[in-house]
């Protein structure tokens, strides 16, 4: 498809990528009540879902993927699944393994291009019976593993019905250099301390898997890659794993309608996080690219934010 032109249109403040960032991120404020469901996955590990209600009965639901130090409280996730039940359609907050406040059995965690966890969660959603009509929405590391999942395997559940990738580093390579530069240090820095926080409880928990002096080598999100992420799930090195997981590559193959929403402005993405290309080739594939909004900003002027209301209006259109 075309790419989209977009209508988004934020206050003067919030036309600041870095601005709508750490507002979105460290600002926002919202109550939701979940409940917790804990699922076994296909090798034994286990994974939490915060699921969330509309007041009546719904035969459609949301399914919610968080960013890079992510999980199922975020605002950024709570906002879609809050405006989805005000619309009379269930939500599932996802936590990736080790995210939900307590360690999964395994070494390995989770990754920006772990899919299997994904089809678990669908299938199991599928499995309650409950549901005509599945949407999922991915945020940042999330919505790299949407698009990957979509475009991976051709056999979708007939359930699924679209997707919606927000701030998605198609490229993850690129998105890495981007992420390592001056500008966004601070991120960096933020994202490490926590990642490395969760790698130390990982190593008392596997002494013989990785060193106390390993982790204390690790000094950028790369070295991260190449020292843990890479080595738990089977990649050769950071750059195998960069190549290998990136969803730019399985773009051209989705077949269900998908929307991906990247800010201009978004400092966290390269230039081929912007799959131009891609979205005129594949009818299925919808890109819209707004000049402001930052990586998982989108601040509205009132109430829900504008990636949260473009959700709900993209996929009542393909329902």
């Amino acid at each position: 498809m075309p790419v989209i032109n977009s209508s988004f249109n934020p206050s003067l403040l919030f036309k600041n990528g870095f601005i709508s960032t750490i507002y979105s991120g460290l600002v926002r404020r919202l109550k939701i009540i979940q409940h917790r469901e804990r699922i076994t996955l296909r090798d034994g590990d286990f994974i939490d879902l915060d699921w969330s209600y509309a007041k009546k009965s719904s035969k459609s639901i949301i399914v919610l993927l968080h960013g890079m130090e992510g999980h199922g409280q975020r605002p950024y996730i709570t906002g879609p699944a809050l405006l989805f039940n005000n619309n009379n359609i269930d939500a599932i907050c996802v936590n990736f393994r080790g995210c939900s406040g307590e360690l999964n059995m395994k070494y390995s965690s989770f990754h920006s291009g772990m899919t299997e966890d994904l089809e678990d969660v669908i299938n199991h959603v599928i499995s309650l019976n409950r549901y005509d009509s599945i949407f999922i929405k991915g945020i940042s590391l999330g919505a790299n593993i949407l698009l990957k999942y979509l475009g991976e395997d051709n056999d979708i559940p007939t359930q699924v019905k679209a997707g919606m990738a927000v701030s998605a580093p198609c490229d993850l390579s690129g998105s890495a250099k981007a992420l390592h530069k001056l500008k966004n240090l601070p991120y960096q820095i933020n994202f490490l301390w926590g990642l490395l926080k969760l790698l130390k409880q990982k190593q008392k928990q596997f002494p013989n898997l990785i060193t106390s002096s390993q982790i204390r080598n690790i000094f950028t999100l790369n070295d991260f890659d190449e020292v843990y992420t890479s080595r738990a799930h089977g990649f050769k090195n950071a750059q195998d794993y960069y190549a290998k997981a990136s969803s730019l590559q399985f773009l051209k193959s989705i077949n269900i309608p998908v929307l991906i929403l990247n800010a201009l402005n978004d400092s966290f993405l390269s230039k081929d996080c912007f799959p131009y290309e891609e979205a005129k080739k594949n009818s299925f594939l919808y890109l819209e690219t707004p000049q402001w909004g930052g990586h998982v900003g989108f601040i509205s002027r009132k109430g829900f934010y504008y990636n949260e209301k473009r959700a709900l209006e993209f996929f009542l259109e393909c329902k």
